[in-house]
């Protein structure tokens, strides 16, 4: 079986390079070769000498535009999946130029753990190979399978409670969940109003105050 291939495109940097390192020794102990490249040109290059089963592609990569890279990239055929990275006030414009459940996009500043995670989905995907579980809404992702939980690309530590908690509103993302559904999800024996209340100010600490929005009389709701 071919060891699968990523190409990781971004801009020359120390941080690239040590990222490159920790990803490709992480990454090649589940058979898949990291390729890194610092210009678009080189980008083009790689891919027409050897090709990718994936592109990681930096929105801010010198060169061509990224914009048309990422275009070109799409035209291929079989098209090749791509993740882009961009800074969060490009996000809207590029959200626009994904295709579906095929591409990905990542906010910077990110840590590797999630780029890592974010890459072994796009291949279990484009392979065919059913996804973990990871609920995603507004820069918020929670990966179930592995129990973390990312916010804009940061690692964010969560005690088993506020996890629970968390967990319930993500799965009805965009919707109120009462204050009685979130206590019997986070904890085993029922409890006060007042004390969910207390976690749910706990989490909006660490997630930020602005994602979980009170449903007056109801209880709360997960918002982007």
């Amino acid at each position: 079986m071919r060891a699968l291939s990523v190409l990781l495109a971004l801009p020359p940097s120390a941080g690239t390079a040590s990222l490159g390192r920790g990803l490709r020794q992480d990454l090649a102990a589940e058979g898949v070769d990291l390729v890194v490249v610092a210009d678009g040109i080189e980008l083009l290059d790689t891919l027409r000498s050897r090709g990718a089963d994936l592109l990681v592609l930096d929105m801010e990569l010198p060169g061509p535009e990224p914009s048309v890279l990422l275009g070109a990239v799409q035209s291929e055929s079989p098209p090749t999946p791509v993740i882009t990275v961009v800074p969060r006030e490009r996000r809207a414009g590029v959200i626009g130029m994904l295709r579906g459940d095929r591409d990905d996009f990542l906010i910077r500043p990110f840590v590797p753990d999630e780029l890592a995670s974010r890459i072994r989905l796009r291949l279990r995907a484009a392979a065919g190979l059913p996804a973990p579980t990871v609920l995603g809404h507004g820069g918020l992702s929670v990966d179930v399978d592995a129990g973390q939980v990312f916010v804009d690309g940061r690692r964010v530590a969560l005690s088993p409670t506020e996890y629970a908690l968390l967990l319930a509103l993500a799965e009805q993302a965009g919707e109120p969940v009462a204050l009685d559904d979130l206590g019997r999800r986070a904890w085993t024996e029922p409890v006060s109003a007042n004390l969910v209340q207390v976690y749910v100010s706990y989490l909006r600490r660490k997630i930020g105050p602005e994602r979980i929005r009170t449903i007056r009389g109801l209880g709360y709701q997960l918002d982007g």
